[in-house]
């Protein structure tokens, strides 16, 4: 039973549970929200790339990133993967998390990429299954190759992000000459969802307190579903504001930046030990 004007504290159900679907839902925004200011966290602590401007950290990813997608050696890849591990603990980020965001999202996607590898390349029979099926050894070692390249390259573009304020990161891309149109979607991007993810947990919370005994499965998929629409509508009149107050303040299509700092040896002395340890894997 949902109450309207009703005060009180969270929906208690019978055995003095919450509801279900609303209480995992906020309890999903709220880690969402828990993992962006712990990232924002981590790029303000004392590290190895902390102490670099976004630039060359930028540069020398997009480098090693190349590096793990044109080269054909495993070991050479692999060399990658322990460097980038050794980066990350030197710039204070926690291992246990690192290896858990990479590793808990590259075989859900990337594992359904090379599956199909796995019983449609030819090759000596590694593994034999119903139906007449078998894991062939030089498509198992496809799939490893294709998994450890893309592990690797996750690691490298998520080191750059955890350890790089998001402000910091713009304007590096706006430095390097990238699109400035892009850089202001991406920023804007990353901006609104934040704002979204607010106003959706406020959403969550309000109603949660306004609802009294266990709810039906349909009374539940009811309310989620007119919170998503009355979401859909805020981020519609949010989005028409804020165009208004970007233009209010002078906003003609481009965005002002502040001038980066000037690089000093560390951030050369990146770009050429990057540039190298990419050599070394091509070639």
């Amino acid at each position: 039973m949902a109450l309207g004007d009703a005060p009180g504290g969270p929906a208690q159900g019978a055995g003095g549970r919450v509801s279900g679907a609303l209480e995992r839902s906020l309890g999903e925004i709220g880690r969402r929200l828990e993992e962006s200011v712990f990232a924002e966290e981590i790029s303000r602590r004392p590290g190895l790339l902390q102490s670099l401007d976004a630039r060359p950290k930028i540069l020398s990813c997009l480098a090693l990133i190349l590096a793990a997608n044109l080269s054909h050696r495993p070991l050479a890849i692999a060399g990658l993967y322990v460097l980038a591990l050794l980066v990350a603990w030197a710039s204070a980020v926690p291992l246990r998390s690192f290896l858990g965001r990479v590793w808990l999202a590259v075989p859900a996607f990337t594992g359904l990429v090379a599956l199909p590898a796995l019983f449609l390349t030819p090759g000596p029979p590694l593994a034999h299954l119903p139906l007449g099926l078998a894991v062939t050894r030089t498509g198992a070692t496809t799939a490893l190759f294709l998994l450890l390249r893309v592990g690797t390259s996750v690691s490298l573009s998520l080191l750059l992000i955890l350890t790089t304020p998001w402000a910091a990161l713009f304007r590096g891309l706006s430095a390097l000459r990238v699109p400035e149109t892009l850089v202001l979607i991406l920023g804007m991007t990353y901006r609104y969802i934040y704002v979204l993810l607010r106003i959706a947990n406020d959403m969550f919370l309000s109603r949660r307190s306004r609802v009294v005994g266990r709810l039906s499965a349909a009374e539940e998929r009811r309310i989620q579903g007119a919170i998503a629409g009355t979401l859909l509508a805020k981020s519609l009149q949010t989005s028409g504001e804020v165009y208004l107050a970007m233009q209010s303040r002078g906003f003609r299509g481009y965005a002002h930046a502040l001038r980066p700092r000037r690089m000093g040896w560390r951030d050369g002395l990146a770009i050429v030990a990057a540039a190298l340890v990419a050599a070394a894997a091509i070639l």
